[in-house]
């Protein structure tokens, strides 16, 4: 416990600090010192008024327990100075327990926006069926949270789903929420071609990259072999005359992306590169994560993206998020974007587990 306060007391101070670095004026007209400083802040404001209300309510609790020690008290006043003293304990409990939270390392990739690639897997057009409802899904959860989405690059079936579509997230804190959704995705139904009313049931992959910044990963010219090739859409349609297609090689890992969503091969090549960053960004990190930790501690479940990690019941109406045991039975909302709850539970588990593993080091 001491700890934690040496931390927060830090984090007070350094609060401070920035406060008084930014009535200079050199340091506000550098723009990226200034950047990164509003950056810290955000990060320790959050921090630093949860410790001043633990603060407010310690003075309150000792306060309250003083007057109680000192005994002679109308038995009225005893109880609203009792009432205070365990109002304020219980607070504080509260209270440490969220500064716990604040103070886990933080992912420096949260607050990045999101590239997520979906593809059919197992179960032919009702994957990709199934791929086109997990995009409908996103876009208007991104639209809840009043983010902006930007399709990248689709490969659409002649039936409305998806053999892959990929396509960016941005907003604030995106990554944050996403980053649990990558794994494989199963869903149990009736497809509209059965006539026997058999359950038929399909895989979907999703993977969630954090979007790479050109100054945080540089990639070599060189390292990319660059194919033009015209596109062509579900059943003949959006059919370009002229090669406007790109298709990306990264030379060293033999990594390709293809981008033909835009009429323009210029910024079907801008989209490609952004694909190709986030990839091989998230490729480093992930190298990178191996060497030092073992991934198991810090995400939930295994994070292997072979996993099945969530069902999709459209009989029993039902989803179920295997990581965490999560059954929950309003479906039409789910799939219409209402994935807070599943999120938000996937957020509190990972919190835990975290928790978990500061307290054995």
């Amino acid at each position: 416990m001491a700890d934690m306060f040496d931390k927060l007391d830090a984090a007070k101070r350094r609060l401070e600090e920035i406060n008084n670095k930014l009535t200079d004026p050199s340091i506000i007209n550098n723009q990226n010192v200034y950047k990164n400083l509003m950056k810290e802040i955000k990060n320790l404001t959050p921090i630093v008024d949860s410790y001043d209300k633990y603060q407010k309510a310690k003075d309150e609790f000792n306060e309250a327990r003083d007057i109680l020690k000192e005994g002679g008290l109308d038995k009225d006043f005893r109880e609203i100075v009792k009432q205070q003293y365990d109002d304020n304990e219980k607070k504080m409990e509260d209270i440490s327990n969220q500064l716990k939270i604040l103070l886990l390392p933080k992912d420096p990739n949260d607050d990045k926006n999101v590239i997520v690639e979906i593809r059919g897997g197992a179960g032919g057009d009702e994957a990709a069926l199934f791929a086109g409802d997990l995009y409908r899904m996103y876009n208007m959860y991104a639209e809840k949270k009043g983010w902006k989405t930007e399709l990248l690059n689709a490969s659409e079936t002649g039936i409305g789903g998806f053999k892959e579509v990929s396509f960016e997230i941005s907003g604030e804190g995106a990554y944050s929420k996403l980053k649990f959704e990558s794994g494989v995705h199963r869903v149990q139904r009736v497809p509209e071609t059965e006539t026997q009313g058999r359950i038929h049931t399909s895989t979907v992959t999703v993977a969630v990259l954090p979007e790479a910044e050109e100054v945080e990963f540089n990639i070599n010219p060189n390292d990319i072999q660059v194919d033009t090739f015209r596109s062509s859409g579900a059943g003949g349609q959006h059919v370009n005359k002229t090669e406007s297609a790109i298709r990306l090689t990264y030379i060293p890992t033999g990594l390709v992306v293809e981008c033909q969503d835009e009429r323009s091969q210029f910024k079907n090549k801008d989209k490609a590169m952004k694909i190709l960053r986030s990839r091989l960004y998230e490729q480093a990190q992930k190298e990178a994560e191996e060497k030092i930790a073992d991934e198991r501690k810090v995400q939930v479940g295994t994070g292997d993206r072979s996993e099945r990690i969530r069902t999709y019941n459209f009989p029993q109406g039902r989803v179920t998020d295997h990581r965490i045991g999560l059954t929950l039975y309003h479906l039409d909302q789910i799939m219409n974007g209402d994935i807070d709850e599943i999120i938000d539970a996937l957020i509190t588990e990972d919190q835990a587990l975290k928790l978990s593993s500061e307290g054995d080091n």
